[in-house]
């Protein structure tokens, strides 16, 4: 067992450097001489087809498929319960340190491949390089960070003693769970969730999302190479409506993990609620969904600074984060100015393939996704005026112009529904008591971001800004295990806290013990 130092957070590369930057274009073509592979599923510790596939292609040439997963059925999702509910008899006592270690091996392994995930996802997300990066450095983090946390919540802990008795309370895992995470951070919250139920110890079928699946099956190769008993890590692809639902319906499931839309969510909390015949405890649900956070600027902020925590919060990823920034909130004596320098920052920015370092914003995830943007920047139009943006590129890919609306009245429709994609509403307000209650006249509450001098308004933002993540005079995306625990109020979940001291109680039932002393 190795020596556990404090915990620290991975750094990014910032890919500055000429041998970084050949470390990754090298990864690149690795990765793309890897196209078309056919993976498979994990049940029980065996590598099995099914009997249909999904094909899983590049948002900047959809033309190019990147490979192809089993599309995993009941059958599947039958065999997988069994062989997690197997493994789960005997890693329910494993030791929470032995647990730990294959965390920590799993982050050794994802470290020193780097490159080569951050390779995938640039080709199937569209990823930046930096983005993606930093979506691995968190993948890392979580491991690093869970496994400790899984040490921890093992001491369990002394409640108040009465004479005569000893008491104690200690947590234990509550059995074998679904993990759904999202195609957004393919495996920072893919490894995120699934380490943390692992770690605390549960066995966990993972059913990953279809636009992200080739980075969730070489993640799967990890957790598999590192020696994980047979059956605590199921890999299970497949599509949401087939084997997600079945699972997610399931008797014998005893918890759901899942980050994804808000509509997606509801239909898991109310399946999730339903009791089956033979289904002997309510489901755990833990549900991290959307968000329409607000970048707030005052008359006293920094406004170069605010500007640029504006643009990068609204179209980092291409907005397809839900801490994106999509309202940016301005009060009235600034606004004009603040545009502008919005505007001017807008402009420069590089659209491309991301495969090529210098494009920064690249193609959004899919054609739906493509016709969802776009439609909604037809909304735009008759809701706001159109600044900048707005045009789909004329080339092979999911590209669309980083888009920024003005003028935009508070309630409406791009206002208030999460777009997931770069189009950004600026809102003019009063002062910044009407900016605040701007801020939170969403139905959502995930992240925010306040720009401001203003002691006494930073006070009062700490008490009424309602976000699970709030940030002062830096912007709205970006959370840091350990440092800023992430997730969110209201519409956006049940304010998990993931790559926080409370994330793996999520995972652990607590179990009181007395003892009379005789």
């Amino acid at each position: 067992m190795r020596e556990i130092k404090e915990f620290e957070n991975l750094k990014v590369v910032d890919f500055k450097s000429p041998n970084d930057v050949a470390k990754m274009e090298e990864a690149l073509r690795k990765v793309k001489s890897e196209f078309g592979k056919h993976y498979k599923a994990l049940i029980g510790g065996k590598w099995i087809d099914a009997e249909k596939e999904i094909a899983s292609t590049d948002p900047s040439h959809p033309s190019e498929i990147v490979g192809y997963v089993p599309n995993c059925g009941s059958k599947e999702a039958d065999a997988a319960l069994d062989a997690a509910w197997k493994a789960f008899d005997g890693w329910k006592f494993t030791k929470a340190e032995e647990r730990a270690d294959y965390l920590f091996k799993i982050a050794d392994i994802l470290t020193e491949r780097r490159f080569e995930f951050d390779a995938w996802m640039v080709y199937e997300t569209g990823k930046n390089w930096i983005e993606a990066d930093a979506d691995l450095a968190e993948a890392v983090d979580m491991l690093n960070f869970y496994g400790r946390e899984a040490i921890r919540y093992s001491k369990g802990y002394e409640p108040h003693q009465i004479p005569g008795e000893k008491n104690e309370v200690k947590y234990i895992p509550i059995g074998v769970g679904i993990v759904i995470p999202p195609w957004n951070f393919p495996i920072a919250i893919l490894v995120g969730m699934t380490s943390a139920a692992i770690a605390a110890g549960n066995a966990v079928i993972l059913k990953p999302a279809s636009i992200s699946s080739i980075v969730a099956a070489k993640t799967a190769e990890v957790f598999n190479e590192v020696g994980l008993p047979a059956g605590v890590f199921n890999f299970v692809p497949g599509s949401g409506e087939k084997v997600g639902e079945y699972l997610v319906k399931h008797p014998r499931t005893r918890f759901i993990s899942f980050t994804g839309s808000k509509d997606v969510g509801l239909r898991i909390n109310s399946l999730s609620a339903e009791h089956h015949p033979g289904q002997k405890w309510l489901k755990r649900v833990v549900l991290e969904m959307g968000g329409k956070d607000a970048v707030v600027v005052d008359e006293t902020a920094d406004l170069d600074a605010a500007a640029e925590g504006i643009v990068v919060s609204a179209f980092g990823f291409q907005g397809q984060k839900c801490s994106a920034g999509s309202r940016a909130i301005i009060v009235e004596s600034v606004y004009d100015e603040v545009v502008k320098k919005v505007k001017d920052r807008v402009e420069k920015i590089k659209i491309g393939d991301t495969s090529k370092q210098e494009n920064w914003l690249g193609p959004v995830s899919s054609e739906s996704a493509l016709k969802k943007v776009t439609s909604y920047i037809e909304i735009g139009k008759k809701e706001g005026k159109l600044l900048t943006g707005g045009k789909v590129l004329n080339r092979e890919g999911y590209f669309v112009e980083p888009t920024v609306f003005i003028d935009v009245d508070p309630d409406a429709r791009i206002a208030q529904e999460e777009i997931f994609g770069p189009v950004l509403s600026m809102i003019k307000a009063k002062d910044f008591e009407d900016a605040l209650r701007i801020a939170n006249s969403t139905e959502y509450g995930l992240t925010g971001a306040l720009y401001s001098k203003d002691r006494s308004r930073i006070e009062r933002a700490k008490k009424e800004f309602h976000v699970g993540n709030l940030y002062f005079n830096r912007k709205c995306t970006g959370a840091l295990v350990g440092v800023q625990p992430f997730g969110g109020f209201n519409m956006s979940g049940t304010d998990s806290k993931a790559g926080g001291r409370d994330y793996l109680l999520l995972f652990l039932q607590a179990k009181s013990i007395s003892e009379k002393i005789v």
